[in-house]
């Protein structure tokens, strides 16, 4: 039981693996529109040299992607994207929501607009507010003056549930492992990750992309760097892990090798992710 006035912890929502290589049109919605968000940081706060400054955070109680806060006039504001019900989201200082853009049916240009409108109450120049980033993503048609479409509701539901899960686990690794970083999505690949540094030089990535050229489908994943060398014996994986190692090497977890059942799917994903770690810091450690 939780105390009185602490919202309890996120709980685990079952996805669907029959699902996962339906999601890819969903999946590249999302990511475009995820960068009206990180184009908070990108505009308005201080570059910073691994780009953390339009990294995103999952907030479960709203199940949204938030930038990072800027001054207002009066207060901190952040944008946010959620999957579900695909909606920009105005957040106040306490994270709460402020006003909404629902997405299906409008465009990005006038996602655009509304943005600088709501920038420009809250006392930031809306001029500053710029969708130019220093990296590409996947094309959509949404990128050439389409309309969102979001009217396959169930595949941004999944798409939820995918990023909500990836960060119950990931905060678990943050919080076990000294010197992990914060649990962030980036913008760029739009996966959400930690990094644990192992020693100097030496890290250890563990996250959760929501798809790629590499799989069409969600996976989690974990990886060393320096990337150990092809020869290298590589430790058997639990939770039905398997080896990547066409372009990079690492340990993966594809969606489609997660069981069904809710507790079944949690306890599965914890078993990956502490034998690929494990894994991964045998084969730093021999290098």
């Amino acid at each position: 039981m939780s105390e009185p006035g602490v919202a309890p912890p996120p709980a685990w929502r079952r996805v669907d693996p029959r699902a996962a290589t339906e999601l890819i049109d969903a999946r590249l919605q999302l990511h475009h529109a995820a960068q009206l968000v990180a184009a908070i940081g990108i505009s308005y706060l201080p570059p910073r040299p691994d780009d953390s400054h339009t990294n995103l955070e999952w907030i479960p109680a709203i199940d949204a992607l938030a930038s990072r806060p800027v001054q207002g006039t009066s207060s901190p504001m952040r944008l946010a994207i959620r999957p579900n019900l695909f909606s920009l989201l105005i957040l106040d200082a306490s994270g709460t929501p402020t006003a909404t853009f629902r997405l299906n049916g409008r465009t990005r240009s006038g996602a655009t607009r509304w943005v600088r409108a709501q920038l420009a109450e809250r006392g930031l120049d809306p001029a500053a507010y710029t969708l130019d980033k220093p990296y590409t993503i996947p094309h959509h048609a949404v990128a050439d003056a389409a309309p969102f479409n979001s009217t396959n509701v169930s595949r941004f539901d999944e798409l939820s549930g995918w990023y909500s899960d990836a960060s119950i686990a990931l905060e678990k690794v943050a919080a076990s492992m000294p010197h992990a970083s914060e649990v962030r999505c980036w913008p760029h690949h739009f996966d959400i990750a930690t990094l644990i540094e192992l020693a100097p030089g030496k890290t250890i990535g563990v996250g959760m992309e929501p798809g790629d050229q590499y799989y069409r489908e969600p996976y989690f994943y974990v990886n060393a760097y320096p990337q150990p060398g092809a020869d290298l014996p590589r430790p058997r994986l639990g939770g039905e892990g398997i080896w990547h190692t066409h372009e990079w090497l690492g340990a993966v977890l594809p969606a489609s090798r997660v069981v069904a059942s809710t507790s079944g799917q949690q306890s599965q994903v914890d078993e990956f992710i502490g034998s690929a770690v494990h894994a991964c810091m045998s084969l730093l450690l021999k290098k």
